[in-house]
């Protein structure tokens, strides 16, 4: 709108100069060399001679303008142009005279530059507390070097999983929050910020958008639950000797983070007095020096507190051992093979023998041996002063690979335990457990025209067995597809080259796991690959030209032929949304429901023969595809017009000709035209009425039209001679004709003769009345303006040559023609008066 008013407002104000010196011409920017843009010759006459070519030519007889092979670009004619319009000039003369013509071209913009994003990638900050509503501005707005609405850009964003939008003004655009944020849940959002460009066919850019959510301090410190329950203590601790360790943890971010450990005011004195908490560390230590006679136990309760959370406790339960002396001891004697202290024992072995157990006693108290209630998996039984220590059942590597067997020295009759003995027992591993996956069929999806390399995704498989026979390496069989990879290691499958659905749209691979053992034991797993469809696929024709035919009384919405559209893609992607005709000036138009080219207005063969149009078709893809395909549309003749009688041009009309006209000359010619084609402009020539009614000396060409005599005139011949000619075309399923009067005048005077009533005629029974017809010739086929010219010029040379050879003749013929004229003198006035 902007671009047309400016053209107005451009023309009005140089109205003047454009009479005399000034042509404007507009073209669109890239139009191919040789696309004609303008005329000169509508105000200059020529010839023409352009001063300078870069952009333009002229042609130098007819004026016109045309492009050349430098083609016009408005983003490098005017590159500093971002509105309004953009002009280049050339010079011309024209006219004998050689006047100057000032050409100013005005170069429309076309949509030929995608938007563009100055940067790759936007980072934003945003608090994880914003509320939803909170607007952001976005600085990094896209670029369009187009103007107009090609130039006004759209935004939205893919990827955003509801948490965000824009929103655009004609100044700002902003990113507005529409979901609670957390980023203890997701610290960071990336999504793609997709700017289309306001082109009929709109052209895109993407830029990535990361919003990073801040850190505030709402959540609250929790106690871990691997902290100690309940720790021992040996009798003589010393000061700083750690009890135990209690940790919380609080999922923010840096001072946000910071707890504070206190004891609980709940504990008692002694307690305060024998323990020490790290405040930051949560270490629980000794406080001093102790050396206990009996055992103590105490309970203690730690807190962190956050404000404004509410309190976070645990507790540990301290048993402080007294320092016994003097204290038996146990000699182990080793059965089972043993090393470094501690006993080797291969897994699924049946109940063993383990050690001999030799309890020395140097006081006189009574000792004896047990095993603390949680070694159920052993057995000590007393034999001969000693014990003997076995296991009860098979163990098995895979539920514990380690047993720390605690046997307690205590009094026999107090049943008060006084120190305790550690044996270690280590569980040999065998490859009994086969590697297991994490699920017996992967799903995975990626879209097609990937990079190469991509992962696609990370098989796991765990084996139950030690690191020696549970270390599981991977690998594909049956592997016909060798687009695909699995690292033997970690397990993690990829794609090597870009996939394309069109192709293949599923695959399905098998992963083996396979472990160290000897032999080894393997695993199955499948890994299904769906390929999501891209448009990358524009929708194509079934052929880039059609050619059709109709007829030209084809009924208004009549199907002219379908026209066939595929595209290989899937889904919106290879729907297609909407066909229509780029030529406006054209009666036809697209019926997509149908897919169908129909006839919208009249079609006359007379007025165009064929017609060629551009057909566009745009799938529903993001961003949307299109192709084109050309039509021909050819209009094939029906007989809807009548012959047009050109000469003569009356039924009034009239021809003198001498008695002594030559047997077979040429007397006169009918000139019709047919503005039909084919057979329905092939016109035929017949006498269908005389006057008089005898045989007539005269004689029609069916084909040519050409009026000939066919024998001597005699004395009956003199006076006037009526033919009626009936012109027809032969034209299906009926012909259409015309008619006229040829009056001939058989005369040795060579006066002008007239008629001013056309003769009466009356068909004959048998006949069809046909009446003379008259003639519009203003109604005459396109072009018969210069028709009438030319036949008019040759029926002035025709009377021109007849009237020289009508004088020579008379001049031969002088004392003939006296005598013959004073005879028939009277008859002859007698026949003037009465058709005059």
């Amino acid at each position: 709108m902007v671009c047309l008013l400016q053209k107005v407002l451009l023309l009005v104000s140089v109205r003047q100069i454009i009479c005399h010196t000034l042509m404007i011409l507009s073209t669109p920017e890239e139009r191919p060399e040789g696309t004609k843009i303008g005329t000169l010759s509508t105000a200059y006459s020529p010839p023409y001679q352009l001063l300078g070519r870069s952009y333009l030519r002229v042609n130098e007889e007819t004026g016109d303008v045309y492009t050349t092979e430098q083609m016009i670009d408005r983003e490098t004619v005017c590159p500093s142009q971002e509105d309004g319009y953009c002009t280049i000039s050339a010079d011309a003369l024209a006219g004998p005279e050689q006047e100057l013509i000032k050409i100013t071209i005005i170069v429309e913009d076309i949509n030929d530059n995608a938007p563009y994003f100055e940067t790759n990638e936007i980072r934003l900050r945003i608090p994880e507390d914003a509320s939803i509503g909170t607007r952001v501005l976005l600085d990094d707005k896209a670029q369009d070097k187009d103007v107009g609405s090609n130039a006004e850009i759209m935004y939205h964003l893919q990827g955003t999983e509801g948490f965000f939008r824009v929103a655009q003004s004609s100044s700002t655009l902003e990113l507005i929050v529409e979901r609670e944020l957390d980023r203890e849940t997701q610290n960071e959002h990336g999504m793609v910020l997709v700017a289309i460009d306001g082109g009929s066919v709109p052209l895109s850019a993407m830029v990535s958008l990361v919003v990073t959510l801040l850190d505030v301090d709402d959540q609250c410190p929790q106690f871990s639950p691997d902290n100690p329950r309940t720790v021992s203590v040996p009798g003589g601790a010393t000061q700083g000797t750690t009890v135990a360790q209690v940790q919380a943890v609080d999922p923010d971010l840096g001072g946000n983070s910071q707890i504070t450990y206190s004891f609980s005011l709940q504990i008692s004195d002694r307690a305060k007095e024998l323990f020490h908490l790290d405040r930051n560390t949560g270490r629980i230590s000794i406080a001093m020096d102790m050396r206990l006679d009996s055992l103590e136990e105490h309970v203690l309760k730690v807190v962190v507190n956050s404000p404004p959370c509410p309190v976070e406790q645990t507790q540990v339960t301290v048993y402080l051992q007294p320092v016994l002396s003097p204290e038996p001891s146990v000699e182990i004697k080793y059965v089972a093979q043993y090393r470094n202290q501690t006993i080797i024992l291969r897994e699924n072995e049946p109940p063993s023998l383990l050690a001999l157990l030799e309890l020395r006693d140097i006081s006189s108290v009574e000792w004896v041996l047990s095993l603390e209630e949680d070694s159920t998996a052993f057995t000590l039984k007393a034999q001969a002063g000693n014990y003997l220590l076995s296991t009860t059942k098979p163990l098995d590597f895979e539920l514990c690979s380690k047993y720390l067997v605690t046997v307690v020295i205590s009094e026999a009759r107090g049943k008060r335990a006084h120190a305790r003995k550690e044996i270690k027992v280590l569980v040999e591993d065998v490859n009994d457990n086969a590697p297991r996956f994490e699920e017996t069929d992967y799903q995975v999806t990626i879209e097609e025209n990937n990079k190469p390399g991509v992962s696609l995704v990370q098989v796991s498989a765990s084996d139950a067995d030690s690191q020696l026979y549970g270390n599981v390496s991977y690998r594909l069989i049956h592997n016909t597809h060798l687009i695909f990879n699995i690292d033997e290691v970690t397990g993690i499958v990829s794609v090597l080259e870009p996939l394309d659905r069109e192709q293949q749209g599923e695959y399905i691979l098998t992963v083996l796991a396979r472990d160290n053992g000897s032999p080894p034991l393997e695993a199955f797993s499948s890994v299904s690959i769906k390929v999501l469809d891209q448009n990358d696929n524009q929708p194509t024709f079934v052929t880039p030209h059609f050619v059709f035919f109709i007829s030209e009384d084809i009924p208004y919405l009549a199907q002219v032929a379908k026209i066939g559209i595929v595209d290989a893609d899937e889904g919106d992607n290879g729907r297609v949304v909407d066909v229509q005709v780029l030529d406006k000036h054209v009666p036809f138009a697209m019926d997509l429901s149908q897919s169908a080219l129909r006839c919208t207005g009249e079609v006359d063969r007379e007025k165009h023969e064929r017609y060629d149009l551009l057909l566009l078709a745009v799938d529903g893809g993001s961003p949307q595809r299109s192709s084109t395909a050309s039509v021909t549309v050819f209009v094939e003749d029906v007989n809807d017009n009548q012959p047009q009688v050109l000469l003569p041009s009356s039924n009034l009309s009239c021809l003198t000709i001498s008695p002594n006209t030559r047997v077979g000359s040429s007397i006169t010619k009918i000139y019709a035209t047919d503005c039909d084609s084919g057979m329905n402009s092939d016109i035929t020539y017949h006498i269908i009425a005389r006057e008089p009614i005898d045989p007539s000396p005269f004689q029609i060409d069916t084909h040519s039209g050409n009026i000939t005599l066919v024998q001597q005139l005699v004395a009956k011949d003199y006076g006037m001679h009526h033919l009626l000619i009936r012109v027809s075309d032969r034209g299906k399923p009926a012909p259409l004709q015309a008619t006229v009067w040829v009056n001939v005048l058989v005369n040795d005077m060579s006066k002008q003769c007239h008629l001013t009533t056309a003769p009466p005629y009356f068909p004959r029974a048998r006949e069809p009345p046909l009446p003379p017809k008259p003639y519009n010739l203003t109604a005459s086929c396109p072009g018969l303006s210069w028709l009438l010219l030319l036949c008019g010029l040759g029926m002035m040379v025709f009377s021109v040559c007849m009237f020289l050879v009508t004088v020579l003749i008379c001049i031969r013929q002088k004392n003939f023609t006296r005598k013959r004229t004073h005879k028939r003198e009277p008859a002859n006035e007698h026949e003037l008066k009465h058709f005059n």
